[in-house]
């Protein structure tokens, strides 16, 4: 089984690609500045050289605040690559899993939300995506789209690394309170997306259409810090005696977040019997693997993506 994952060098698809071997899968992975989504022809032309059985893509722009002034980007890459990408597949009859976010939500709700909850994203970033997550509904009907939330991990930038930074310079920090999500390992998503890839392979009956997969459980910035610094403290780099918490509005953003963008993952454990570990347990594993690596910890440009 070939699969070509776009936006391979990001820290869902870099999971992607190391955990293929797992799932005898052969990972292809493309992204800039080889591989942009928003060049159809390119992507036609890849595609036909491939002839991959799954095409997953994690490619976005989710760079939150910046989106506000970047506007143009922000749509080229989240609504105008995936429509590329999805006629391209549909042309070349080839299943699409495309990764969508909570950020379409406005946290309104208080509750998990379900797939079928109307979408009323707050920023651009959000908005971009929906339009993304519309785009594909309409170029190819053999598509999922996973939508998922809090995203982290070993590679590239995110939530936990800049945590981890700030908690070995600071004595204190202070983090947003009152927002509330569910945060989720890449490693995890990643081997969600493989698990359902093989079944599409194996043409078990998958029912398409749009899914929610996020680490379970439900936290805040806030207690999700404190749970980064707990674990991270028995390897001795941390100076950070505790994270204090503040409301967002003593931290302003460019872009306005949702106060509560959790999200029920009841669908996708009901169709593909995929069930998504307590994040807690996750972000050990995550944590115990940055530490043990040499890989420099660097803060991200914005934090709390996806």
């Amino acid at each position: 089984m070939k699969i070509l994952v776009t936006g391979s060098k990001g820290q869902l698809g870099s999971e992607l690609v190391r955990q293929g071997d797992r799932f005898d899968a052969e990972m292809v992975g493309a992204d800039l500045p080889k591989t942009d989504i928003s060049d159809k022809a390119g992507l036609s032309a890849l595609l036909s050289a491939l002839r991959p059985a799954v095409v997953i893509n994690a490619a976005a722009y989710t760079a939150v605040d910046k989106a506000e002034s970047d506007q143009e980007t922000a749509f080229a890459v989240n609504r105008d690559g995936p429509a590329n990408l999805a006629g391209c597949c549909a042309v070349s009859g080839i299943p699409l899993i495309h990764i969508s976010t909570d950020f379409v939500f406005d946290g309104k709700k208080r509750m998990p939300y379900i797939e079928t909850d109307p979408v009323s994203p707050l920023n651009i970033y959000g908005k971009s995506k929906a339009e993304g997550e519309q785009a594909v509904r309409l170029n190819i009907p053999q598509h999922l789209i996973i939508r998922t939330s809090w995203l982290y991990g070993v590679f590239g930038n995110n939530f936990v690394k800049t945590m981890l930074r700030l908690g070995a310079e600071k004595e204190v920090i202070r983090v947003v309170a009152d927002q509330h999500g569910c945060p989720t390992s890449a490693a995890d998503l990643a081997e969600a997306l493989l698990t359902i890839a093989v079944r599409i392979w194996d043409n078990t009956g998958v029912q398409w259409g749009t899914y929610h997969y996020s680490g379970r459980g439900i936290t805040t910035w806030h207690c999700f810090a404190d749970k980064i610094l707990e674990l991270a403290r028995p390897y001795g780099r941390i100076r950070a005696e505790r994270a204090d918490p503040i409301a967002a509005s003593e931290y302003p953003t460019p872009a306005k977040r949702p106060a509560f963008s959790a999200l029920d993952c009841g669908e996708i454990q009901n169709t593909f019997g995929i069930i998504p570990r307590p994040w807690q347990e996750s972000l050990k594993i995550v944590i115990d693997r940055i530490m043990l690596s040499t890989q420099k910890i660097q803060i991200p440009a914005d934090i709390g993506e996806r």
